[in-house]
């Protein structure tokens, strides 16, 4: 009597095909399916967290430039007449030096090594 052979089953009762394109056609969606868990998914999250951060950075600069404004604005009507005529670039210089003040503390925290 000849000897079949049975093919074998998988926990759950179901036959397994072993054949070489079953095994190569399911490394491939493995395969598909490890590259979206690890890129495709983090980016997504990823997306997220710079989308806030740009809209952050454009409020931040708009906010910043009306401050600025609002010195210089200041500066030239609140001081009367001493900062006019021949000393009237005196409010730019001092608007100039608050603006890279501010942009030098942005520039330190960026920098800053965290502790931890």
């Amino acid at each position: 009597m000849p000897e079949t052979r049975v093919a074998p089953y998988t926990k759950n009762g179901d036959k397994t095909d072993n054949s070489m394109t079953a095994q190569i056609s399911e490394l491939w969606q493995l395969i598909v399916a490890y590259a979206k868990q690890e890129t495709i998914e983090p980016i997504k999250g990823l997306a997220r967290f710079v989308g806030y951060g740009v809209l952050g950075s454009i409020c931040l600069a708009i906010g910043l430039t009306f401050l600025l404004l609002a010195t210089l604005r200041a500066l030239q009507t609140e001081t009367g007449s001493s900062m006019q005529g021949h000393l009237s670039w005196i409010p730019y210089l001092v608007t100039v030096a608050v603006g890279a003040i501010v942009a030098g503390l942005a520039g330190m925290q960026i920098t800053k090594k965290r502790k931890g």
